[in-house]
């Protein structure tokens, strides 16, 4: 105030209107700034656990690969993320605050993201963390995660027959992606024979012991089941065994760079999914992949998700002109980058209705949040730490995307423990 009161010391007002609109405006400025001030509420207030929270900043780590065979697929998590913060902080933050991140490298290895976790929690005091892709780096976070009393937002679908406090688990898990997909296959192409194959981890392994309970509860046959250690690229043997076994389905969960080996060897033996004999339907292949696959490669496959790129909604197209806007016209939108672009805003969120960055307290307001500008469409969480979503089935182009030919009118509860394919 002593400014303002020297400055009109030094400059006469008029009479009349000019003095008025003068100390209107002087009024309103500092009622604007009172009302700032009161809407950012006390660091001590908001963060009573020794977060990294200050009067005018909270940060938050990304923990994805960037480097290893699974950079294929976490690059665009880290972008969705970036993407997700960017925008919440360009809208005034969370609690008045901006987000600053630290990123770390998990480097495709599950060790290494233990180490980066507990560096995260412990040195950094993030208030949460973004991050994983493959199911093995999570359950190697896992701990880390319940013993320091973090906050992961977990963007990957996954086999379910999981559930902590400490984790948000944004995209979706068994009964959403693989009893629908299969459920799909079986209703509308009248599959009834299947050949599973996996990368060899907890996530494929898991999952096709799931489908193959299904597949057998629905009377219908497995006539194969293969792994193979991440970053594999000779698949000529395996796909000389399907050739064999002629299954109506190969189900396909290969993740990361072997992707890239199996869809061209399995188009240079002389397989052409268009014709859908086999029929390919994947669940691990989002358009992230398929950038680097080629889509000439994948043409008639098709893919169990809950997001698409090219879904037609005002949200989702939004969201494709900022991600394209911030990383460039030729990058690519698949299920689990859009389920990573979730997780900040769920965050903020739940920060919001907590009033607080402490852990337990924003656990406590979890169930129920809901994010209606969600590019997929709507999402809800449920009191389980999933979300309600839909399945949608895609069937892939030459261009790298695909096309919706299949969704669930309702949103799908989630059920990470279904009862018989535990």
């Amino acid at each position: 105030m002593g400014t303002t009161t020297t400055a009109a010391g030094r400059r006469p007002f008029g009479k009349g209107k000019g003095l008025r609109q003068s100390l209107a405006t002087l009024a309103a400025s500092v009622m604007l700034a009172t009302s700032a001030q009161a809407a950012v509420p006390p660091t001590e207030e908001v963060n009573t656990t020794g977060l990294a929270v200050t009067d005018d900043t909270v940060q938050v780590g990304i923990l994805h690969s960037i480097t290893g065979t699974m950079a294929i697929s976490e690059i665009g998590s880290v972008q969705a993320e970036k993407l997700a913060i960017k925008q919440i902080n360009e809208s005034g933050g969370v609690l008045g605050r901006q987000i600053e991140f630290i990123q770390e490298d998990g480097a495709s290895d599950w060790p290494t993201f233990a180490e980066k976790t507990r560096k995260l929690l412990r040195q950094d005091d993030v208030a949460a963390i973004f991050g994983c892709w493959t199911s093995a780096s999570r359950k190697a976070v896992l701990p880390v995660m319940e013993q320091y009393n973090g906050m992961l937002y977990y963007p990957t679908f996954y086999e379910g027959l999981e559930q902590s406090p400490n984790v948000i688990y944004t995209g979706q898990e068994a009964t959403q992606q693989i009893l629908a997909g299969i459920d799909w296959a079986v209703k509308e192409k009248g599959a009834k024979s299947f050949y599973l194959l996996g990368s060899d981890y907890i996530w494929p392994r898991t999952s096709n012991k799931i489908a193959r309970k299904h597949i057998d509860k629905l009377g219908l046959k497995v006539v194969g089941e293969e792994y193979y250690p991440l970053g594999h690229t000779q698949f000529n043997s395996v796909i000389n065994k399907i050739k064999l076994k002629k299954p109506d389905v190969i189900f396909a969960s290969v993740v990361g760079g072997s992707n890239v080996a199996f869809y061209k060897q399995m188009k240079a033996a002389g397989v052409d999914f268009t014709e859908e004999d086999p029929l390919l339907l994947t669940i691990s292949v989002t358009e992230d992949e398929i950038r680097g696959i080629g889509g000439e490669n994948v043409e008639g496959i098709y893919a169990s998700m809950k997001y698409f790129q090219s879904l037609d909604n005002p949200n989702n197209k939004d969201f494709v002109a900022a991600f394209k806007e911030a990383y460039g016209d030729d990058m690519v939108i698949g299920d689990v980058t859009q389920a990573a672009y979730l997780g900040p805003w769920l965050w903020k969120f739940a920060v919001e209705k907590a009033g607080s960055f402490d852990i337990d307290k924003i656990r406590e307001v979890f169930a129920g949040i809901e994010f209606d500008k969600a590019p997929e469409g709507y999402v809800r969480i449920h009191e389980n730490h999933h979300l309600w979503s839909k399945t949608r089935i895609g069937r892939a182009k030459t261009d790298g995307q695909y096309d919706v030919v299949y969704e669930t009118q309702e949103l799908m509860e989630p059920d990470p423990f279904p009862e018989g394919y535990q």
